[in-house]
């Protein structure tokens, strides 16, 4: 086999080019095998196997830099830098991260898990090559999808107007991880139509090369009559409006072209785009006919495409939002939703088959989905802005300028909030409670279940005040009953579940499952503590705080967000202000690091978020009780 054969860029280099469609077909298989033991990003990474080994038999990783635009088309430049032989730890704890990254091997050369970051970086680094004096390369691959984010517009417009020597190769696939939308995707379809225009091009700038000099007022028109020839053939020209000379688009799995046009793009001066067209799943027959599904999928069964997963009888809160979305919508016109590239992760796929006029895919454009909102908002709507937490992330200044600022009536449903295992710590969803508790007018709930989840999205309804934002993790339920009639919750008032003395654990979100195993094994050693579910990060329970306090209670705090800036913080910080300095608060919850990729519960067990460890800390808080008193 030749891939076992490759351990570097440079032992690809010493094949012959006819070998290199054997190897790619080697790395497909390669692929398709070890993912079905440990799932991961498949047909993303599928359809850029010739891309990669083009720009690795090219290129001199890792002087020449190349920069992965999201990881998710990382994996065939880990397996040709050495490190396929570490394929079957995958996204698993301490494993190969699914990632670039750094510390793995010194070709990764920038990390990224959010699209369209990767033009903004290789103009940084073009820009060090330049001042340090040196000569190599700077590539970016980004595909069509992160090229909607409206970060790679400002940094395309930087690299065309400095005319700095980068190559960007456009990985066209028409999909992000759900098919992409809007103007800049009908432009490429139309741009990978337009085959004659490079071809046409060339021969009439060969045509005035041969024309001998007559003249300036003959050579303007001349020059004039080759640049027009671009308005003729083809329907827009902006990259090259852009300052980019514009290379494609090419077949982005026949190698031989593909190696052609980086050879001229690495002996093109100024910005050079080299626009691949490929097929996302290539190779593989489940992945092409269904690339949403096999973005990112779990262990599955070769020979069938079938994934294998244990059942669960409770429903995905995804699936309980989405269909929470449909009811509250029938009942209330004004309900529209929106998305920035996510109607399938964040369940709206579903909501869109029944409302198809009140939900808006946006792309990958979270700074305008917010604003966007905003706007919707302004007008009397009830939008309902559907978001990762990582991703919310994004339109950070938005939420702060264009909607809190206003007290516009936005509601923000936080998916993936906490831990969110093999995707690691670009994908955590650590820290939306800390950065919106800081914004004023803002409300922040997060259910104890998925019953609950259904609650808070009918009081997000309701709410008319302001901004109000509830979050909810990633996967399954609990399988708890669902109540039929949806009822308001009272804003800022938080449940006792159970009265105790001495010690009150405080439960924010979904940790609330591991605060009751915390407290059978309490029950055990004879210690009842009292347990709130607090539902309301901002405001808090402030009545029910003061009376904890007044009564002698210490405190546990539990959320499955960063320690810092979060729920715990905020209970610190009212007992602070209010004069109750007596109260111990122990909080725990997302320590002060990335944490890196694992399953969920092996992150909880090294952060210290168990039942044991929610045990110990009111525990210890015991012989306190009993000095004082």
């Amino acid at each position: 086999m030749l891939l076992k054969t490759i351990q570097s860029p440079a032992d690809l280099k010493k094949l012959k080019k006819s070998q290199l469609p054997e190897l790619a077909q080697e790395i497909r298989q390669f692929l398709v095998e070890n993912l079905a033991a440990t799932g991961g990003h498949l047909a993303s990474n599928l359809g850029v196997v010739e891309l990669t080994l083009a720009l690795h038999y090219l290129f001199d990783s890792p002087q020449d830099k190349l920069l992965w635009d999201v990881g998710h088309q990382a994996y065939v430049h880990k397996i040709l830098t050495g490190r396929a032989d570490r394929f079957p730890t995958l996204r698993q704890y301490k494993g190969l991260c699914g990632f670039p990254k750094m510390n793995e091997s010194p070709h990764d050369v920038w990390e990224t898990g959010h699209s369209s970051t990767s033009l903004s970086a290789a103009m940084g680094m073009a820009t060090a090559r330049d001042l340090k004096g040196e000569k190599h390369h700077v590539i970016a691959i980004i595909g069509d999808g992160a090229l909607t984010g409206g970060m790679a517009f400002e940094a395309l417009n930087h690299i065309g107007d400095e005319g700095k020597n980068v190559i960007v190769v456009l990985n066209d696939n028409e999909m992000s991880i759900a098919p992409n939308v809007g103007a800049l995707h009908n432009y490429l379809g139309r741009l990978r139509t337009a085959h004659n225009y490079r071809r046409a091009k060339d021969e009439l700038e060969h045509l005035l090369k041969s024309i001998p000099a007559v003249g300036g007022k003959l050579a303007h028109w001349a020059e004039r009559l080759k640049d027009s020839m671009k308005y003729l053939l083809v329907s827009g020209v902006l990259f090259e409006e852009l300052g980019f000379t514009y290379i494609g688009p090419i077949d982005g799995h026949n190698i031989e072209l593909l190696i052609d046009a980086f050879k001229t793009a690495s002996q093109t001066k100024g910005p050079i785009l080299v626009h691949a067209v490929t097929k996302k799943g290539k190779g593989y027959a489940p992945a092409e006919a269904d690339s949403f599904k096999w973005h990112g999928i779990g262990t599955y069964k070769i020979e069938s495409g079938e994934e294998i997963k244990a059942k669960s009888k409770a429903p995905a809160y995804t699936s309980v939002f989405a269909d929470t979305m449909i009811r509250l919508t029938r009942e209330d016109p004004r309900v529209v939703a929106v998305t920035p590239a996510m109607p399938g992760g964040s369940g709206l796929v579903k909501y869109a088959e029944v409302f198809p006029d009140r939900m808006f895919d946006v792309g990958i454009a979270e700074q305008h989905a917010c604003t966007f909102a905003a706007g919707l908002a302004t007008q009397g709507l009830k939008p309902v802005f559907a978001v990762y937490s990582t991703f919310l992330q994004r339109a950070y200044d938005q939420l702060i300028h264009d909607v809190a600022r206003q007290k516009l009536n936005v509601i923000f449903a936080v998916d993936r909030a906490g831990l969110v295992g093999a995707d690691g710590e670009t994908h955590q969803g650590a820290y939306d409670i800390a950065f919106m508790r800081a914004i004023p007018n803002m409300v922040i709930m997060a259910p104890r279940d998925e019953n609950e989840l259904q609650h808070m999205m009918k009081t997000a309804i309701a709410y008319d005040d302001g901004p109000i934002a509830f979050r909810y993790p990633r996967g399954n339920g609990r399988g708890v009953p669902m109540d039929e009639e949806l009822q308001v919750l009272p804003i800022g008032k938080a449940e006792v579940i159970q009265k105790g003395s001495r010690v009150a654990i405080l439960s924010f979100g979904h940790v609330y499952e591991v605060v009751e195993q915390s407290v059978e094994l309490l029950r055990a050693d004879g210690i009842v503590p009292t347990v709130v579910n607090a539902r309301f990060c901002k405001p808090l329970d402030e009545e029910l705080l003061t009376g904890l306090a007044q009564e002698g209670y210490d405190i546990v705090t539990v959320e499955e967000g960063c320690v810092t800036g979060g729920f715990g913080s905020a209970v610190l910080e009212f007992f602070a202000r209010s004069g109750y300095h007596h109260v111990v608060v122990e909080c725990i919850g997302i320590p002060d690091y990335f944490v890196e990729h694992g399953s969920v519960k092996e992150q909880r067990q090294e952060i210290g978020l168990t039942a044991n460890n929610i045990a110990a800390k009111v525990k210890a808080l015991y012989p306190a009780q009993k000095q004082r008193a």
